[in-house]
């Protein structure tokens, strides 16, 4: 029965244009497939990649020649690469970033109903291509998910540590959550971003339409509440499932998004051991903390010094200062006259007594 539910919720989830939005053709002078009928475009390209399941998906890669992060996008429902097209081409522009976009199927050509499994296989083999294709490196991917795309992007996000970073577009709580508003995962629920949400390593940025009649606004919330790395929330008000992009804070905060993950370290994640280790020596900085502090005292008997300056501060005018000076070299000239003095007499006292002393030998001379 799990196996009916599943399909069922995932064939409810993706129906994408039949007949497709585009074709697969191959240039007869290049060899290069091209997706018709949209021109050629030289930083495009249109790729078939293998799954693991043994089934192929269609992806085009945009390149931007001032990108440092790669946008792996996962499409809604009701879409294909032919609607998409044009978006991703925008995107890229605009956020100057590489994007890869795929189609959410196991294959072009067939009608295989998709599933929860096979979802995860193709957003595997797009990722598989960044690394192995295009030599992008973890840590300067971020993964985009709109709708139920979103299923694909936060398992994907999960078992990722080093991701850059996570946009989360009308997502999912999950795909029986979507139909019916249960507050448990049941074990034939799809898509269980709610559970799953909460191993995200990276920043996350949710967007999510107030007047959404497909998705409820409380999806993208709840999802928010549970991120560990949250980001400024996007809520667009008056937006509906399929239109944010036409509202210019969408473009405006997603931009802002892209540009503040790029300026965290590129390895921000594997990074964080070493990071503690370059605090330690940032700690022991503080034991000069301590030696500056001891510094302080020698400072204490120079304040002495600002006397006179802090006594004109108070309105003492330079005369009375001279008079202050005068005073106190009468008191040093008193004393050393006082000492003087001190000298004198003790001179006097000591040969008044050679005296006496020499008066009591003749007495006893005398006497004798």
């Amino acid at each position: 029965m799990g196996g009916v539910t599943s399909s069922m919720a995932a064939k409810f989830a993706f129906f994408p244009p039949s007949p497709p939005s585009y074709k697969l053709v191959t240039d007869g002078l290049t060899g290069l497939l091209l997706l018709s009928p949209f021109p050629h475009r030289e930083n495009v390209e249109v790729l078939r990649l293998p799954t693991r399941r043994g089934t192929e998906i269609v992806a085009v890669y945009v390149r931007h020649p001032m990108a440092t992060s790669t946008l792996l996008y996962s499409h809604g429902n009701a879409a294909d690469l032919g609607q998409m097209y044009e978006l991703f081409i925008e995107l890229s522009i605009h956020l100057r970033v590489n994007l890869m976009g795929y189609n959410i199927r196991s294959s072009l050509a067939s009608f295989l109903t998709p599933s929860e499994q096979n979802t995860y296989a193709d957003i595997e083999a797009a990722y598989k291509c960044l690394e192995e294709s295009y030599g992008v490196k973890q840590e300067d991917i971020i993964l985009y998910g709109q709708s139920v795309g979103s299923g694909p992007t936060v398992e994907l996000a999960a078992r990722l540590p080093q991701l850059r970073a996570v946009v989360l577009h009308s997502p999912i709580l999950s795909g029986v959550r979507v139909m019916y508003p249960v507050k448990r995962t049941y074990w034939f629920d799809i898509y269980k971003n709610v559970d799953k949400i909460p191993l995200v390593n990276c920043p996350v940025l949710i967007i999510h339409g107030t007047a959404d009649e497909v998705v409820d606004c409380s999806h993208g919330k709840q999802l928010w509440e549970l991120c560990k790395e949250k980001y400024e929330p996007l809520w667009i008000k008056g937006g509906n499932h399929c239109d944010l992009e036409l509202y210019p804070e969408f473009i405006r905060h997603l931009k802002k998004f892209i540009t503040t993950v790029e300026k965290s370290p590129s390895q921000r994640y594997s990074s964080r051991q070493s990071t503690d280790q370059f605090e330690q020596p940032r700690k022991s900085t503080d034991v000069y903390e301590v030696s500056r502090k001891s510094t302080d005292r020698r400072e204490k008997p120079r304040k002495s010094t600002d006397r006179p300056e802090k006594l004109k501060n108070q309105g003492l005018s330079a005369d009375k200062l001279e008079k202050l000076r005068i005073s106190f070299d009468h008191m040093q000239r008193s004393r050393r006259s006082v000492d003087c003095h001190e000298k004198s007499r003790k001179s006097i006292d000591h040969q008044l007594e050679k005296a006496r002393k020499s008066v009591d030998r003749l007495d006893r001379i005398r006497n004798g």
